[in-house]
């Protein structure tokens, strides 16, 4: 059944999942009295997050997209971040979920929407497990052995950064999309605090204008980015 549920959410969650992420401004009861921890609090865990996927995808890459939006693997990847954990991607994901969802300062968010999330993400693990099991069988096994599913084992981590060459073109072109994404999100969940919360930041429309060129700067870069991708004239190593 789960594996069912995982398929059907691997297939549609370029569609669900900012459905889900922009709930996050929907009105509702505050999970901290003061705006500013919830912020703090949050975009900190989120951006630990992203730095998991990047750590994870500038060592070494894994196809996580699928074939015509189905589970996919050509390879069994177990080396850099995935001889510590088994899903580091789906982590990073998760850690971003959670500080969103405590930066939304959102009672609503972070105990409906952050759980559905959650077993969003559960449910695509079990369908890719089950995919990579029933194409790689012992081998598949043998690794379930050795590496955790979810808890990252540090144990040699050290040796493996010293194996592999950190790819930091890889890292932007893979993940500038959804990290624009993530920023410009963070940015809504600003103008949201200042907009709730007068009394501490003042006039949000003040701020706007701020806001407003830091996210056109951001904007410029993004579309850079992905012009110097589709010319095919910034590559990975």
């Amino acid at each position: 059944m789960m594996v069912k549920i995982g398929n059907f959410f691997f297939h549609y969650r370029n569609i669900l999942l900012p459905i889900f992420f922009l709930l996050i401004l929907v009105p509702s009861p505050e999970l901290f009295a003061n705006p500013t921890h919830a912020l703090i609090i949050g975009f900190g865990i989120a951006i630990t997050g992203q730095l998991i996927r990047f750590l994870t995808i500038g060592l070494v890459y894994i196809i996580r997209g699928g074939h015509n939006r189905r589970i996919h693997a050509e390879d069994l990847v177990s080396t850099g971040i995935f001889a510590h954990c088994r899903n580091p991607l789906y982590v990073g994901n998760i850690g971003v979920a959670i500080g969103m969802g405590v930066a939304s300062n959102s009672i609503l968010f972070f105990s409906f929407i952050t759980p559905m999330i959650l077993f969003i993400y559960i449910a695509i693990v079990a369908a890719e497990e089950n995919f990579l099991r029933n194409k790689f069988g012992a081998s598949y096994d043998e690794y379930t052995q050795r590496v955790n599913r979810w808890l990252p084992n540090l144990n040699g981590i050290i040796k493996t950064f010293q194996d592999h060459r950190f790819s930091w073109k890889r890292v932007l072109l893979k993940e500038y999309n959804s990290t624009y994404v993530g920023i410009i999100l963070g940015f809504l969940l600003v103008i949201k605090a200042q907009y709730e919360h007068p009394e501490l930041y003042g006039d949000f429309k003040e701020a706007l204008p701020t806001l407003g060129i830091w996210m056109g700067a951001i904007t410029f870069v993004y579309l850079l980015v992905k012009v110097l991708k589709k010319t095919h004239t910034l590559v990975a190593d």
